[in-house]
């Protein structure tokens, strides 16, 4: 089995219910600077823990920024320019994004990342002349594919998929799973997720959307609402957990690609439920960049995404706004009062 500093610190499997002849299995562990847990139900006994971890081992070597002997990274130090598959997916799905958005979900937003202290370079001081050439790197139509070759308009362009990437490895998980033909299963990592079939107690898979209140670092454990899936993707987008303050002013990790500075609005947080979660993914950041009011038009626009958008009002108290697709798959919610609302 292979290991990095990502994957495989720890990994429970754990057998707690059976339904309809098949044993369903728990396993757990960590990859991308994360956590993952995994449900699947099979008929025999089969131990999956090992090959999860190697394709999600191969998934960081491609796709990682903070892993210095990945793809990604040689293509941002501009040592190769050769993409792999991945990539050439993910790609596919950011430029899709990134037209339904106006530019506003961005994958050569590195730069700007970096200078603003929330990638793996070192936090540079700001003002706008900085900004103002920073820009000059930034932009999807910047960079291109010419059949499996990355090719820059400028070499200081870099890339930056992680608003993106943890959604994209949980779809080749959920791919993995559906090679062993199973039916019933629930893939999970760094709180973005994809369903199948039913739970242990037969009935559709039951999510957690976290309030998005600054100090809620611990997913699970103040809920705002409570939804039912299967055969879906959901995603979570907020600024309420990674931010850092600086004299006083709170500073978002959501930049907008076209301004050069995080954002600051009335959105708190963004969920979407989709087919797959690259997608979900990348739709909950671009709504994070763009704002309460262009994300209900953005969403409107989507052909088979929904959103559940929570933003605070002019009293500091929350309220969401729950697409029409989105309102099928609630089951419980709790108002600002902490009363609890079921469906």
């Amino acid at each position: 089995m292979r290991t990095s500093g990502f994957i495989v610190i720890f990994f429970t499997i754990i057998f707690f219910s059976s339904c309809n002849n098949q044993e369903y299995y728990k396993i757990s562990g960590f990859t991308q600077g994360t956590t993952y847990h995994m449900t699947y139900a099979v008929q025999d006994s089969v131990n999956i823990q090992e090959e999860v971890d190697s394709i999600l081992y191969d998934f960081d070597m491609s796709l990682s920024s903070y892993e210095p002997n990945s793809m990604l990274s040689k293509l941002n130090r501009n040592e190769i320019n050769e993409v792999d598959n991945n990539f050439l997916k993910l790609y596919e799905a950011a430029t899709e994004v990134n037209e339904a958005s106006e530019g506003a979900f961005d994958i050569t937003v590195m730069p700007l990342v970096n200078a603003w202290g929330f990638g793996p370079g070192m936090k540079t001081t700001i003002d706008q002349d900085l900004i103002d050439s920073i820009l000059n790197l930034v932009g999807m139509n910047k960079i291109s594919i010419e059949g499996n070759h990355l090719i820059k308009e400028n070499p200081g362009t870099s890339i930056d998929v992680n608003a993106i990437a943890q959604g994209f490895s949980v779809d080749v998980i959920a791919e993995y799973f559906d090679e062993l033909q199973m039916e019933n299963y629930m893939i999970e990592i760094g709180g973005e997720l994809i369903t199948k079939g039913k739970n242990a107690k037969g009935i559709d898979w039951r999510v957690g959307i976290d309030r998005p209140e600054y100090g809620n670092i611990f997913p699970g454990a103040d809920l705002k609402a409570i939804v039912s899936l299967s055969g879906k993707a959901l995603a979570t987008s907020g600024n309420y957990r990674k931010f850092y303050e600086d004299n006083g002013v709170k500073y978002s990790h959501s930049i907008n690609p076209k301004t050069g500075y995080p954002v600051r609005h009335e959105l708190l947080s963004a969920t979407i439920i989709t087919t797959n979660c690259m997608l979900a993914d990348a739709y909950a950041t671009a709504c994070m960049v763009i704002g309460l009011e262009k994300s209900k038009t953005l969403i409107e626009k989507a052909d088979g995404v929904e959103a559940y958008l929570i933003y605070g009002d002019e009293v500091g108290l929350y309220q969401v706004y729950s697409s029409k697709g989105f309102k099928k798959y609630i089951v419980k919610e709790v108002d600002d009062s902490g009363q609890q609302n079921f469906k």
